[in-house]
């Protein structure tokens, strides 16, 4: 699924496009994929609502979701969940037949005419609309956490306090930190040299420190490199990210520690796939 840096990511690649961009009409091709963001389900939704004939004015971005603010009120909130992805296609690029395309922008902007295509083959994604951006803030993002590629030292430790869970669980909490997932959390805790499975209670203040600080030098590195791309993630452009090369312990259960050159092992923690190296990442007792 991509996590914080895919997302950022993304909101960078279609920002010199999209903002300023006016969009001219949406081809809606699945419409179960789009959903009223109040919960409402009515009225149904119509081509307002997914910004015709706006200019947009933002992106945003909060955690894993992205947002499309327009200059005359209607917002969109975009989640990409396992599979999906948002494209940019100018109009002199022959158009191919891509499967799964739910919804399709047709824009004018400062390059020309193109399309902005959201298509999910897996559908655990969507297409959620508000009234105003400031509804996505109380009504969606309310709910996250702090945004990860910003997190400091003493709100982390707010977030965990008086809390037993192991440690790379109350990081893939949402509510605790918005933004990050299995990958991110494995590699920021093998820099941080903290166990998965260690209790948030017996973490130091200076373990706190430093995992704050890997966090956001993990998430940075992975912005510069594009994200990671395991097999669907694509920017705007439809560019593949390659921080996949630098994992230390994702997805190398098995293979040498970087470090210390032992194998590094393979967990579950909340039913998720965790690799984690044991001499470096030693569990407290």
């Amino acid at each position: 699924m991509p996590e914080l840096p895919e997302i950022e990511t993304l909101k960078r690649s279609l920002e010199p496009t999209l903002v300023g961009a006016r969009v001219s009409r949406v081809e809606i091709c699945r419409r179960d994929v789009i959903h009223r963001g109040s919960g409402k389900v009515s009225p149904p939704i119509c081509q307002r609502d997914l910004l015709a004939n706006t200019t947009i004015s933002a992106l945003a971005r909060r955690g894993k979701q992205l947002a499309v603010i327009s200059d005359v009120g209607p917002a969109m909130c975009i989640h990409l969940g396992m599979s999906g992805q948002m494209r940019f296609v100018p109009d002199r690029v022959k158009r191919s037949p891509a499967d799964h395309v739910h919804c399709i922008w047709l824009l004018h902007t400062r390059i020309g005419r193109g399309r902005l295509m959201f298509r999910d083959p897996r559908r655990f994604g969507g297409i959620w609309v508000f009234d105003d951006a400031n509804d996505i803030l109380s009504e969606r993002w309310s709910h996250l956490g702090p945004d990860a590629l910003t997190i400091r030292a003493a709100k982390l430790a707010r977030t965990l306090s008086g809390s037993n869970r192991p440690v790379k669980a109350a990081l893939l909490d949402q509510a605790v930190l918005a933004g990050v997932g299995n990958i991110y959390a494995d590699e920021a805790l093998f820099a941080a040299s903290i166990h998965p499975l260690a209790s948030c209670a017996v973490l130091t203040g200076d373990q706190i420190t430093l995992l704050a600080k890997c966090i956001r030098n993990t998430l940075r590195r992975a912005v510069k490199a594009g994200g990671t791309t395991l097999r669907d993630y694509a920017d705007g452009n439809g560019r593949s990210g390659w921080f996949a090369v630098e994992h230390r312990v994702y997805g190398r259960a098995g293979q040498p520690c970087s470090r210390c050159t032992r194998p590094l092992s393979r967990l579950t923690v909340t039913q998720r796939t965790t690799v984690c190296c044991e001499f470096c990442q030693p569990l407290p007792a």
